[in-house]
This record gives C-alpha cells, structure tokens and sequence, in this order.
C-alpha cells in the first residue's frame, strides 16, 4: 500500500480491514504486523524559513535531502539523528517521518535535547481517518494536549503522521574532540560526567570499553573551542589518562560512527539499546551477558552485542531504564519482543490512548504494549 497524499492515507485508513504496519524508509527492521503501508512516496520540504530556524516536510522525505537543504544556509538537525542501515543491514534511505516516530536521537542528546524536543507541529491521521493537527511552527503554538510529544516516539501506534515542523539550529564554526584512554567502564563514567558538569558545553560524551578511549565533544567558534578544550583537559587531568586532542574532521568522522554504532557493524550477534541512569550503566553492562558493549550520552545509554538469542533484560534483571532489542532475528524478536515490557501501569495508560487515538486497533499492533 504505497501513500502519496494526505488523501490518499485517510482514504487507506478509512477503508482498512486488518493491521496496517506503517513503514518510512524501511530501514530500522521492525517486524510487520500487518498490511504494509508506505509513506515513502508522501515526500518534500513543504516550508523552509532559514532565518525562523523552521522547516516543515512531509513524513517520507529523506533525510538528507533536509540536511542538504539546511547545509546550504549552514544550520542542522542538531539532534544528529543515528542511520541503522550500517547496524542492521537494511537498504532503503531514512526519512524524516521515521526519524520522528522513533524519537531517534544522536550523541548530542545530552546537550540539545531529543528529536521530540525540535518537533513544533505535527499532522497526522487517526485511526478513524480523521486529520488531527497539533501544535504550530513556533514553540509558543502548542495548546491543549500536547500531541506532539505524545507523537514523537509512538512508532506510529497512534497515528500515521503526514507533515511535520521541526526547528533547526546554525552549524557551529568548528568542533574538536578530546580523547582521554586507558580509562575502565567506572572511571570512564565518572570523568564523562565530570565534563558534563563543567561549564564548557560538552556536546558528546561516549566510552568505547573495547579501545579504552573516551570521547568528549566540544562545539562552537573557533577561539572558544580551542579555549574550552584545554580547560577541560586540565579539569581531568587527574583522571589518569593520556590525553589526545583530536581536529574537526577527525571528530566529524569519530561521531559518525558514534552516533551509528559502527563498532558493531561488522560480526555476529544480537543487539541491545539500554537507556538507564549513566551511574548504573558499568553495573548493568557488566551482568548483561553480552560480549561487548558501548557506552554513549556519558553512560545513560548502552549498546551492547550478545550472543544469538540472549535474553539480556532477563540477564540484567530489574533496573531503572530498558531495554530494547534492535538487531536479532525475527523468532528471538517475536520470543523476547522488540521494545522492553511496560509496567502495568504504564500499560494502562498506552491502552487508554490506543483505544481514544487508534479505537479499531489497526496500527502497529502488537509493537509497544507488551505489559510486565
């Protein structure tokens, strides 16, 4: 079921029979639960005003084409959302939509905020096939229910959105990179949030175990990068690492693959994504059960690689955060479920939403409301 209008998607919603699986750019290997329904063909910046720091597109638009767009007046998404084509070896090309659904936030989270956090107005069709707007393309325009919020991360179980408004932000001048190694999990964690707590706007903050490096973003003009940067070397010198200072297109290339999981690219094994508290992080990764993992947003999140069919959260047993299971194949994904079970309240409330926003139950089903 290809979608090229607005008209076109209330009219498929109106007249479905069964589960519709609701699919961008196909990229991030969710399994269907359904009919799928593509919105790659619902394509196009339909508003850009460089000097608002706006842009509104429509949900199947790629997303470099907007980052394209945006380079050309020298802004970006500042929230750097992460490409899984590398990690799980899809085809197909993100899209804006997706990247929205998913609330799909890079490195740079830790400092600028989520995707959800740029997200100004949304448009989309419930599952009756009406066309719900919310919000606007300023941050004082949102009223009532914040449906845009609510949106952002929903991994459209609520709603198929069809245009989006997003704020942007200027491209700094420059970046630099310093890299502390040697540096085990705990002291990793503590000299990331030691920087985060400085006040030299750290925008980056990852440990990678497997290399003992440490890696500390620093964005900005030229003059007060390369001010900020020796501040904060000499704020951790006592951390006891040989310190790297390392130039803007050596960062640009190290972030990238940060943001993408590179490290986990190549080989075998299943994928997790756990988001808990930066403190907690060097005790969870170490009774995962995994092989490997990688610390980013200075410890609050963890990508781990496991052996085929691991059950991690059952490994990690209780915890503060959760998580979900990106890379595997499709029978340990249907056996231990996609996105970590929600707690039975938490799982009254998604049902109260679904059957106000979703009533038929069409969309997605089955993806987020697996309760404890």
């Amino acid at each position: 079921m290809a979608i090229t209008s607005e008209e076109a998607l209330v009219k498929a919603v109106k007249g479905a029979a069964g589960p519709i699986s609701v699919q961008g750019g196909g990229t991030r290997g969710l399994p269907a639960t359904g009919q799928v329904m593509s919105l790659a063909g619902l394509q196009g910046i339909t508003l850009y005003e460089p000097g608002a720091l706006t842009l509104v597109a429509k949900p199947g638009t790629h997303v470099a084409e907007i980052e394209e767009a945006l380079a050309a007046e020298n802004q970006r998404l500042a929230f750097e959302p992460m490409d899984h084509r590398g990690l799980l070896g899809t085809s197909g090309t993100p899209t804006i939509g997706g990247v929205m659904a998913g609330n799909i936030s890079g490195p740079r989270r830790i400092s600028v905020g989520a995707a959800r956090d740029f997200l100004l107005g949304v448009r989309f069709v419930d599952g009756r096939g009406a066309v719900v707007k919310n919000g606007g393309r300023v941050m004082k325009n949102v009223t009532g229910y914040d449906l845009v919020k609510l949106m952002a991360g929903s991994y459209g179980t609520l709603g198929v959105l069809s245009e989006v408004s997003m704020k942007v932000l200027p491209r700094p001048e420059t970046q630099a990179t310093l890299v502390l190694h040697g540096l085990d999990d705990g002291a990793a964690v503590a000299a990331m949030a030691r920087a985060l707590g400085s006040p030299f706007e750290v925008t980056g903050a990852a440990h990678d175990p497997a290399t003992r490096e440490t890696a500390l973003r620093i964005e900005g003009f030229e003059a007060s990068v390369s001010y900020r940067l020796s501040q904060l070397q000499s704020l951790l010198a006592g951390a006891g690492a040989e310190v790297e200072q390392r130039d803007a297109a050596a960062t640009q290339a190290l972030w990238s693959g940060i943001r993408d999981v590179a490290a986990f690219h190549e080989g075998q094994g299943d994928v997790w994504r756990v988001s808990c508290k930066p403190s907690d992080a060097p005790g969870i990764a170490a009774r995962s059960g995994a092989e490997r993992w990688t610390y980013d947003w200075a410890g609050g999140l963890i990508w781990l690689r496991s052996a085929a069919g691991h059950d991690l959260r059952a490994a990690i047993g209780p915890m503060d955060g959760h998580a979900t299971l990106v890379r595997a194949d499709a029978q340990t994904k249907a056996r231990l479920g996609v996105f970590h079970p929600e707690t039975a309240g938490v799982a009254r409330l998604t049902a109260a939403l679904r059957a106000q926003f979703d009533p038929k139950g069409i969309f997605n089903a089955g993806q987020l409301d697996r309760a404890a």
